[in-house]
């Protein structure tokens, strides 16, 4: 059902996203801070790979850096073979914090994705209202964020970064600060946006059943500084049953290399 790949050098003709040697240092007057130490992995074109570790492991400043909203202290991010060194719109983010504009309604928000830069489809406002149906809000595009749930938030959110057709989503613990239910439910609507976009994804998250019921496979970071200690290989049909045996060793299993 599991397998475990120890090498994160795992070598694939389809790489979409390639870490090498990746390392990030914070020097401040007092201290310094070592987030990242030597990070190697490969995601591949198409796949849906999720990040766990403990707090302060580094997870969100990988994020970054394969967003290009930060520069790597040593090392190297390389899309499509191209190495990032800033923002781009072959990669659409959503942060933790649903960061939506106030002052903007839903289309608008979605439609900030295509106004930077200047867009160039035929026709924006059917590309937000596809979007809008994407993620199932549609009838909410003139609605503020002050009337939204904080799922809805979310879903305000994926739809803004895939305005511009990135062909990697990053998502940095979207469904957090949501309930259970909530959180299962945009599961469920995650995996058919990923289906239907065929996008490639890494999706961060804390909590070990979310990434196994997401991904294709699970990569493991320790800390002190941050690396990757394993890479684990889901081959669990999908939809996921989080009460089968299978499920739960793999909870087990992955909760117990953390802890170690």
């Amino acid at each position: 059902m599991i397998d475990s790949d120890t090498d994160p050098n795992r070598e694939s003709a389809a790489a979409k996203i390639v870490v090498d040697g990746l390392s990030k240092r914070y020097d401040t007057r007092s201290a310094h801070l070592e987030a990242l130490a030597d990070v190697s992995l490969e995601v591949a074109d198409g796949e849906f790979c999720c990040v766990v570790g403990p707090s302060g492991c580094g997870k969100t400043t990988l994020l970054r850096l394969i967003a290009g909203l930060e520069s790597p202290t040593a090392g190297r991010v390389l899309v499509d073979g191209d190495p990032v060194t800033e923002p781009g719109v072959d990669r659409g983010m959503v942060f933790q914090e649903d960061a939506l504009f106030p002052w903007r309604t839903v289309c608008g928000n979605v439609r900030f994705g295509l106004d930077r830069p200047a867009c160039d489809c035929p026709d924006c406002e059917a590309r937000v209202r596809d979007l809008l149906e994407l993620v199932g809000l549609s009838g909410f595009g003139d609605a503020y964020p002050r009337d939204l749930s904080g799922g809805m938030k979310q879903r305000v959110g994926i739809a803004r970064a895939l305005a511009v057709d990135p062909e990697v989503l990053l998502l940095d613990e979207p469904f957090a600060s949501l309930d259970s239910g909530t959180r299962e439910r945009l599961h469920g609507e995650l995996l058919e946006i990923w289906r239907e976009t065929d996008k490639t994804v890494l999706f961060v998250t804390h909590d070990i059943e979310e990434a196994i019921a997401l991904g294709d496979r699970v990569v493991v970071m320790d800390d002190r500084p941050g690396r990757v200690d394993d890479v684990v290989d889901v081959r669990l049909e999908r939809p996921r049953d989080r009460a089968s045996t299978a499920f739960v060793e793999t909870v087990a299993r992955i909760r117990d290399r953390i802890a170690r």
